[in-house]
């Protein structure tokens, strides 16, 4: 496991002591917690960027053109 020390402003400091306090949860594991999900979001937009780069846009717009035909046709 990795040590990091960040600066912060001390109202940000302050925030994040208040919210870990409310959450149960000390500072580091906050922290970590946050960071998780930043990668994973950071993971799940990667992916996405990918897999558009390589799809075709005109295949993806003649599906979601079917789809609203379909829908248009349902009561």
């Amino acid at each position: 496991m990795s040590t990091l020390t960040i600066r912060l402003p001390d109202d940000t400091a302050q925030r994040l002591k208040s919210l870990a306090r409310t959450r149960g949860l000390s500072i580091n594991k906050l922290v970590e917690e946050l960071s998780t999900q930043a990668i994973a979001a950071f993971d799940v937009e990667t992916r996405f960027r990918a897999l558009a780069a390589s799809g075709d846009a005109a295949q993806a717009l003649a599906i979601l053109d079917r789809l609203d035909r379909q829908d248009a046709a349902q009561p």
